[in-house]
């Protein structure tokens, strides 16, 4: 899905689909008024946004999980598997699974220790919990009723931060900020805040900085040709990213969020990346929903979070849960 230009800008489209809005939040008010909600029996933290579609959740997610695994826990990882056709609850392999199995993001979760798909959180947490875990992240589901996070965090991407202010489909928040903020200890914003998200903020909630980092081997990409694609949240910071690491753009593509590739689509790019005497690359996202043949033809670019107060995210994992330990 493409978010349209009113979601960010305003305008008269925005204001003919308040009415509709205000359906959405009535709607999820009702579904949080009948709906049971299970309190896990280990530390569960939730890292949540505000608005639809992409705002650096999972990156987020991978740094607390591997935070917590330095410090000896035992981490077992939650989503939806948004994408996927399994309901769950089912534990992610790698092996076996694919992007079309269980969404993009379980499979690089999968990488840091157990991860379940569920769309019924409740019962991927009772799933994680069988497996031993002793404390459980969760990617998404801030606006999820049938689940209570012992901790839970509002992610924001700092290009855009709550767009025009309204609910869908009047603009890209999922419910009234206010309620969002509520529900949480800190907000993160994820690159340079842009978009105010600090005045909208307005001291409600304490603010932790991060922004995306190229790893080592996204960094070997410096002075190369390439012909980038994407299909996130928002593709041009995929972009942003290669002009970081110093590559030379020959071309870009952007395709929407969750896209699923074909092999015909993937042969059609690495012919006019040839044709370009460029490389193609795309995000480690991406790259889970390649097909499996065609992987070893594009370069995945590998991202992590890096914190602008490390002190401060592990004092907030500390506190609430009993999650601290030897760091």
């Amino acid at each position: 899905m493409k978010a349209p230009a009113f979601w960010w800008s305003g305008g008269w489209p925005a204001a003919a689909l308040r009415p509709l809005a205000l359906l959405w939040r009535v709607a999820g008010a009702a579904r949080s008024l009948v709906t049971r909600r299970y309190h896990p029996k280990v530390p569960l933290i939730c890292v949540g946004n505000a608005v639809v579609g992409g705002a650096g959740k999972t990156p987020v997610t991978m740094a607390l999980a591997a935070d917590l695994v330095a410090r000896g826990r035992r981490v077992g990882l939650l989503s939806r598997g948004y994408g996927g056709t399994l309901s769950g609850p089912v534990q992610v392999d790698p092996s076996r699974h694919r992007a079309a199995d269980v969404g993009d993001e379980p499979l690089l979760l999968a990488a840091l220790g157990p991860t379940v798909v569920a769309h019924d959180r409740a019962a991927g947490a009772r799933a994680l919990e069988a497996l031993g875990v002793d404390a459980i992240v969760m990617d998404d589901g801030l606006q999820n009723p049938g689940i209570a996070p012992g901790l839970s965090l509002l992610v924001v991407d700092g290009g855009v931060g709550f767009g025009n202010g309204l609910i869908v489909p009047a603009g890209p928040l999922r419910e009234p900020l206010a309620a969002a903020l509520d529900k949480v200890a800190a907000v993160v914003v994820v690159g340079a805040d842009r978009a105010g998200v600090e005045a909208a903020v307005a001291g409600r909630r304490p603010v932790l900085g991060a922004r995306l980092e190229p790893t080592a081997s996204a960094l070997e990409l410096s002075g190369r040709r390439v012909l980038g694609f994407a299909g996130i949240g928002r593709p041009e910071k995929f972009r942003e990213t290669l002009v970081e690491i110093g590559a030379e753009i020959a071309g870009f593509e952007a395709f929407p969020d969750h896209h699923a590739f074909t092999p015909d689509q993937i042969m059609e790019l690495v012919e006019r990346a040839a044709s370009l005497d460029a490389e193609p690359v795309t995000t480690s996202k991406d790259a889970c929903r390649l097909p499996v043949e065609a992987r070893a033809m594009v370069t995945a670019v590998d991202v992590s979070v890096v914190w602008r107060n490390p002190a401060a995210v592990a004092a907030l994992l500390d506190q609430p849960l009993g999650i601290g330990g030897t760091r």
